[in-house]
């Protein structure tokens, strides 16, 4: 009976453990990794803080107003000889009556100040708090920082943009009783997609000015005054050149004509804001056939009429490949002062 007694209680405890190493498991299993909750917690501090909350609620006022305008011109826009008359619903993104810009002109320039108010503090902050260091002592990469917080900031720019493009496709549904086309629908998404491109590359060139910078001022205000630069004084800059190189007016020289409009287009498109302006343009406005200076040689027999997708995505891949490129960039030049910095604790 003993032995009987003995066998039965290490079965039981055989048994016990095995659900204990279960259950730890289970555990385990649904603990999230390191990376996954980083992100949240990036996301979670970006949604509440003041400067989103303002932008977002610019943006979204800025974009009722330009959707109530182009909503309010969109019967005088449409005219029987125009053969993009059938794309309304890009209409609604890119019409204005003079009154208040389009939604595409609202994004361009809001873009940017989001990009810069997601990043102008994202290490220099907690480094000056002294959370960093406390951050890096636990058994965690130290890259998982930088990635969440680009990460973070990428799904709450994405979420954003997308919400709005597909708000206005909404309320112009109700407005208008027509349904957008497959193609229209793919404009408009890829036209989503390139904006959160352009806002990436501004938040990677501010996340990379709050490593430079110590102080969170310092980056925000170096962010800003690029972005006032390539938006105002750039294109001065240029035609100021361009008006230097151009011969007196009662001489006819057609090469050298063409030849300062192509020089103009490329000092124009080393800025951001001009390569998201051509290549949204050129994908909410289908008329759009060409993205550079033509002479009478290249437009006679042309015939005029929309550009399918396909043609316009050739048109825009430079475009795109350079905010992808760009983007990058910036990425690396914060990556690695940040990896082989010293961060000790306060």
């Amino acid at each position: 009976m003993n032995g009987i007694a003995g066998t039965t209680e290490k079965v039981k405890k055989e048994r016990w453990w095995t659900r204990l190493r279960g259950s730890s498991r289970r555990e385990e299993e649904q603990v999230m990794p390191p990376f996954r909750v980083l992100v949240q917690k990036e996301i979670a501090d970006q949604v509440r803080s003041w400067q989103f909350i303002i932008l977002i609620a610019i943006i979204a006022l800025t974009t009722m107003g330009s959707l109530y305008t182009a909503l309010s011109n969109i019967r005088d826009a449409i005219k029987p000889d125009d053969p993009t008359s059938s794309y309304i619903f890009l209409k609604l993104f890119t019409l204005s009556d003079g009154t208040m810009p389009s939604f595409l002109v609202f994004i361009s320039f809001l873009g940017p100040l989001l990009g810069i108010a997601l990043g102008f503090d994202a290490i220099n902050s907690e480094q000056n708090r002294g959370t960093l260091s406390r951050l890096l002592a636990q058994p965690i990469h130290r890259d998982y920082i930088i990635n969440a917080k680009f990460v973070a900031s990428l799904t709450v720019i994405a979420v954003m943009f997308f919400s709005l493009g597909l708000l206005v496709t909404g309320i112009g549904i109700l407005a208008t009783g027509i349904a957008p086309t497959p193609e229209e629908f793919a404009r408009i998404l890829l036209f989503i997609f390139v904006s959160v491109l352009y806002v990436a590359l501004w938040l990677n060139m501010s996340v990379w000015l709050s490593v430079k910078f110590r102080q969170p001022a310092a980056s925000a205000l170096t962010g800003m005054a690029v972005w006032i630069f390539f938006s105002v004084f750039y294109p001065m800059i240029v035609n100021l050149i361009i008006k230097g190189m151009s011969p007196p007016s009662w001489t006819v020289n057609p090469a050298y004509e063409l030849f300062l409009n192509k020089l103009k287009l490329t000092l124009m498109r080393l800025a951001p804001n001009y390569l998201f302006s051509e290549a949204t343009s050129t994908l909410l406005m289908p008329s759009v056939r060409s993205l550079g200076p033509l002479t009478m040689e290249q437009l006679s027999g042309a015939i005029p009429g929309p550009l399918p997708l396909g043609q316009s995505l050739l048109l825009i891949w430079p475009h795109i490949t350079a905010f992808i490129a760009l983007t990058v960039i910036f990425f690396v030049l914060a990556y690695v002062p940040f990896m082989r910095r010293e961060i000790r604790a306060r």
